[in-house]
């Protein structure tokens, strides 16, 4: 069943060349104990390599079962020793970080046999050899004999044809060493055992057949046993080690160095903690902003002017316009009107916007371009306010949940167009500007009384502008008559926001937004804008007007009803602002790009902003903390390739077993993948746990600051993830050299 034909193996030894084996012809058959004797040095150990499939021959044949092994590939002397030889060294050769029961599986688990039919069969086997109550235990725990009775189960378990025993009684005493060999002699009585031995006693004893060698040739061979030898076909399938196996030798290895593990995962878990902080903080910022866009800058109102920017650039600024096609060498010219589009607030948009629902907006103002004239008395005298600094403004939410949103100091809240109230903060602070435009001196202590029922005046157009022939000039002579002529409005109340989101304004006077409707009515109607809307030059002056400079000057004095160049729409929710744009944007469906109406969220574009600037600085402080990450894995390198040369004689057992370069590696890359996964979940959990006393620093300095650190599950994960990666890419260099380890110098190493 084996035959070696002209067997040379040869040695490259500095530039010499050293031949070990010179010319062996040997056949040997199932059945037969065939003992492998000479001098040390003489070649038997690399015989039995080539025999095991360990060593490659360099000329010759070998022989199994009738096939010749000469096209044979790496891959088909794994498949050979994992299914055909059973190795049983001096030195046991078993690993210490396994179970008993784990080194006897071992070499089933690249075979692809189930979990269960290999602890069955294992089992059978642990319990021929003696050894069935000590299944749990490590090798260190056994005595020579119980080593080597492990050493000849794992070499029977996988039903081989070859029983390979290389120097087996070696390290045993002679009544220790008698046992087994009459084990092997009794376990192997049905297949090939070829026993290497310096005991010639021994062979003399056990074996059916001796040969022996010199400076690597056979000198003399008792005769062939006469045993009837059944054919076998010769057709392993091929080993591969699964990546749970290598997972499991290389836990139970990190096991054995629990410490140095510890502190290596340690170490590389410092980039994961920084680049965790780092995000946890920005995520905590985030929150911030969602809160302050959702809370205190959701009533910043989704503003549509006439004049929008385009959308859909990928550019800001000058450099935004790019033609479709243009010549490499060819000069773009950039015309900033490219970049402009023109709202049509047309009737049917505005009738569109005013079928939402009622539910998702609180508040659609329409600005027309109207400055109302407002009146005050200081000192028995009338005279013109300064709005730029009044706070003349109105509510931004309906009359009828005004008082869900402010509280009230003193009077009432307004009820009608013509009742106001002043808005002041939770101290009672209104500014000094405020104060004066309304008439009052800033040096007199001011108390409610003296403001509720302040009244104020403004000016309507018929009484505001008289005509002199062909042209009207301000009434600023008669102010006293243009103020008892116009719309009185009077203080009924003294305010504050309940909520510092519903106003960005700190104080002012607020009207109900009726007020300006009744306005513009009254003001459409009279004499200068009739005479204005028929004629294209200024009412003023006689000066020819252009359209836009009409539309703006109609505006201003207040004859504009229904061309708006502004809508504001105020909404309670961001749930709300997404529920307007998806209504702007039905109209827009069908449109062309042209009628298209493009909007502004005034909250959203802070949001943005400010989430920009912190996406900004996360970014440069993670690139800082990612360089740990590439020093750890740098690190994770060196202690693999520390590994490697601890477990050295693992990888030759492995390889005796039939495990090809790709299981090895695979065992040290699990390896990477275990210290950093358990670096990552270290660090996670660290970060974790420093974002506690983060809070707790950071809520002293500002209340705002609660929760800064918020850690986000999906990050944490990632970084795990990650972690595991790049230890990974950094064992990759030495489970490489672990692969490329020959495995006879490989079960050398002591």
């Amino acid at each position: 069943m084996l035959k070696l034909k002209n067997i040379v193996k040869d040695y490259k030894v500095d530039d010499r060349l050293f031949r070990a084996l010179n010319n062996v012809n040997i056949e040997m058959n199932q059945g037969e104990f065939v003992a492998i004797l000479g001098p040390s040095g003489c070649g038997k150990t690399t015989l039995l390599n080539i025999i095991g499939g360990l060593d490659q021959y360099t000329a010759g044949d070998l022989f199994i079962n009738g096939v010749s092994t000469k096209d044979f590939k790496e891959k088909d002397w794994n498949a050979y020793r994992n299914h055909s030889i059973g190795f049983v060294f001096q030195s046991y050769n078993l690993i210490n970080h396994l179970s008993v029961l784990d080194n006897v599986e071992l070499g089933m688990t690249l075979s692809g046999i189930a979990p269960e039919d290999r602890k069955k069969r294992a089992l059978e086997v642990l319990d021929k050899v003696g050894l069935s109550s000590h299944i749990d235990k490590r090798p260190t725990k056994l005595s020579g004999g119980e080593k080597q009775r492990v050493a000849i189960a794992r070499a029977l378990v996988n039903n081989p044809d070859i029983i390979l025993a290389d120097e087996p009684t070696g390290a045993l005493d002679s009544e220790t060493a008698r046992e087994i060999l009459s084990l092997i002699q009794e376990v192997g009585k049905d297949k090939l055992v070829i026993m290497v031995t310096h005991a010639k006693m021994y062979a003399d004893e056990f074996a059916s057949r001796t040969i022996e060698l010199k400076d690597g040739e056979v000198i003399r061979e008792t005769s062939k046993s006469e045993i009837i030898t059944t054919h076998r076909e010769y057709n392993p399938t091929h080993t591969s080690m699964s990546f749970l196996t290598a997972l499991k030798l290389s836990f139970n290895n990190l096991k054995t160095k629990k410490l140095r593990t510890i502190i290596t995962a340690l170490a590389a878990s410092v980039g994961i903690i920084g680049i965790g902080l780092v995000l946890s903080i920005s995520n905590g910022f985030r929150a911030q902003i969602s809160d302050i866009e959702s809370d205190q800058l959701v009533n910043l109102p989704i503003l549509i002017g006439r004049e929008e920017m385009q959308v859909g650039f990928e550019r800001a600024g000058a450099t935004t316009y790019v033609p479709e096609e243009y010549e490499e060498n060819e000069i773009v010219i950039y015309d900033p009107s490219e970049d402009v589009h023109i709202n049509q607030l047309s009737t049917v948009f505005i009738e569109h916007l005013e079928s939402m629902d009622e539910d998702i907006f609180t508040k659609i103002h329409y600005e027309f371009g109207y400055v109302p004239t407002i009146l005050t008395e200081r000192d028995g005298t009338v005279e013109m306010m300064d709005l730029s600094k009044v706070g003349f403004s109105p509510f931004i939410v309906p009359k009828e949940t005004i008082s869900d949103y402010y509280t009230l100091k003193a009077g009432k809240m307004p009820e009608t167009s013509t009742e106001v109230v002043l808005l002041m903060d939770q101290w009672n602070v209104v500014e000094q500007e405020i104060i004066e435009a309304l008439g009052y001196d800033a040096s007199q202590t001011l108390y409610y009384e003296d403001v509720l029922g302040k009244e104020l005046f403004i000016a309507l157009n018929d009484d505001l502008y008289l005509k002199q022939g062909e042209i009207y000039i301000p009434n600023y002579n008669n102010l006293d008559i243009v103020a008892s002529e116009g719309v009185t409005v009077t203080i009924v109340g003294l305010i504050e926001a309940s909520d510092a989101g519903v106003e960005y304004n700190n104080s002012g006077v607020k009207y109900l937004y009726e007020l300006k409707e009744d306005l513009l009515l009254v003001n459409s109607q009279s004499d200068i804008c009739t005479l204005q809307e028929s004629q294209n030059q200024s009412v003023f002056d006689l000066v020819n007007l252009t359209e836009t400079e009409k539309e703006q000057l109609l505006s201003y004095i207040g004859c504009n009803t229904t061309d708006p160049f502004l809508i504001q729409i105020y909404t309670d929710s961001v749930e709300h602002k997404e529920a307007i744009k998806e209504h702007i944007a039905i109209y827009n469906e069908d449109q062309p790009i042209e009628d298209k109406v493009f909007e502004t969220d005034l909250a959203e574009a802070i949001g943005d902003t400010l989430s920009t600037l912190i996406t900004s600085i996360s970014v440069v402080l993670t690139a800082f903390a990612s360089i740990s990450l590439v020093v750890s894995s740098i690190m994770i390198g060196v202690i693999i390739y520390i590994s490697v040369l601890e477990r050295t004689k693992e990888i030759g057992i492995i390889r005796s077993l039939g495990g090809s370069k790709r299981d090895i590696g695979r065992v040290f890359n699990a390896e990477s993948i275990i210290i950093g996964t358990f670096a990552g979940l270290l660090g996670i959990l660290i970060t974790y746990v420093l974002t506690f006393p983060i809070n707790s620093i950071a809520v002293n300095y500002d209340d705002a600051l609660a929760n800064v650190a918020q850690v986000n599950v999906l990050h944490l994960v990632g970084l795990v993830v990650i972690s595991g990666l790049l230890t990974f890419i950094g064992g990759l260099i030495p489970s490489r050299i672990a692969a490329k380890k020959d495995p006879v110098e490989a079960l050398r190493v002591e």
